[in-house]
């Protein structure tokens, strides 16, 4: 009964958070008909700021951490990557009306990372004044690339056994190259390597840093008005779509919060890294697997992957699954 009160407490509470103002004040916007946009450009660059202040202040705490105390952590990244997709594959891909390949496609994204899901927990965190690893959103790499691999594997697997024809050899190789080319992981890897290998605490201070909420919001809201222009692209799939899009990262992040527990006990990985390492299994897609998935699975629909991810998934994810995380972490950990 206390979870369930502290539950709706940080409930309400999180709606008067900036981040999440701003993402419904997007959804709001395009509801309403607003003509209002955001270019391009401008999200692009948003993108960039925040996983460059990720990837920075990551960088700058690997390099005085104890780097065995991510390896626990990193293994179940890659564990929790692989088992979403071959879960979904097992679930979503067989339920009626759903088209297998659309039902893959949509677990290799909800088995990747939203790097502006990422952003607004640990903004949320930090306002909170909740300790977590500064090196946790690392472990981004470990969860979203093998699960787009699994995802891409298992579709090429099933499309050569619908047309009869050999298994073909799945390319990992490029798989992993397209993955870390990509606009999210460049941006957060050179962050990291920047972070590590060079002293970039004066900058960070001064630009990234006092930068980062700005950015956030911005993103945001172009996120909650896509988010309500895609809900008219779920009416052409399966209803199932939007079942697996409200409960999947719900389950995900659970089943993470587990596990981190679990980390936490052997390694002492912190409350807060157990609420980042739940929020970041949460999460779907949002950047660097949509146009992974288009490319290497063009037969998938994007409508029922995307649409399912960014308009149910996303706002899942960021107004329930945040504050149930950080009630959890209350109640088992006492913050």
């Amino acid at each position: 009964m206390e979870l369930a009160l502290e539950f709706f407490s940080r409930l309400l509470t999180q709606f008067q958070s900036p981040a999440l103002a701003f993402l419904m004040g997007g959804m709001l916007l395009a509801a309403c008909g607003s003509k209002l946009t955001i270019p391009d450009s401008i999200y692009r660059f948003c993108v960039f700021m925040l996983l460059m202040r990720i990837g920075l202040e990551g960088g700058m705490a690997i390099r005085e951490a104890d780097l065995s105390a991510m390896i626990l952590p990193a293994v179940i990244s890659i564990f929790l990557g692989c088992a979403i997709v071959i879960v979904g594959r097992l679930t979503l891909a067989r339920l009626p009306g759903v088209n297998t390949e659309d039902g893959i496609a949509t677990a290799g994204l909800f088995g990747a990372v939203s790097a502006s899901t990422l952003a607004v927990a640990m903004a949320l965190l930090e306002e909170q004044d909740v300790f977590y690893e500064a090196w946790v959103p690392a472990l981004y790499p470990f969860m979203d690339i093998p699960a787009l691999i699994i995802a891409i594997l298992l579709a090429n697997i099933y499309l050569a056994k619908q047309k009869g024809s050999k298994r073909e050899k799945v390319q990992v190789k490029s798989i992993i190259t397209d993955s870390l080319r990509s606009a999210a992981l460049s941006a957060l890897l050179l962050g990291l390597l920047l972070g590590l290998l060079t002293h970039p605490e004066r900058v960070f201070e001064s630009f990234y840093d006092p930068l980062f909420r700005g950015f956030l919001s911005v993103l945001m809201l172009t996120m909650g008005m896509e988010a309500w222009t895609r809900l008219s692209e779920m009416k052409r799939v399966a209803h199932w779509y939007i079942v697996y899009g409200a409960i999947a990262p719900l389950m995900h992040g659970l089943l993470a919060f587990g596990l981190g527990y679990i980390a936490h006990e052997l390694t002492g990985f912190s409350p807060g890294g157990v609420i980042l390492l739940a929020v970041i299994a949460g999460s779907s897609s949002d950047i660097s697997g949509p146009p992974t998935l288009r490319a290497a699975i063009p037969s998938a629909n994007p409508s029922a992957y995307i649409g399912s991810s960014t308009s149910v998934g996303t706002p899942v994810a960021i107004v329930i699954g945040v504050p149930l995380y950080i009630a959890l972490a209350d109640a088992v950990f006492g913050l």
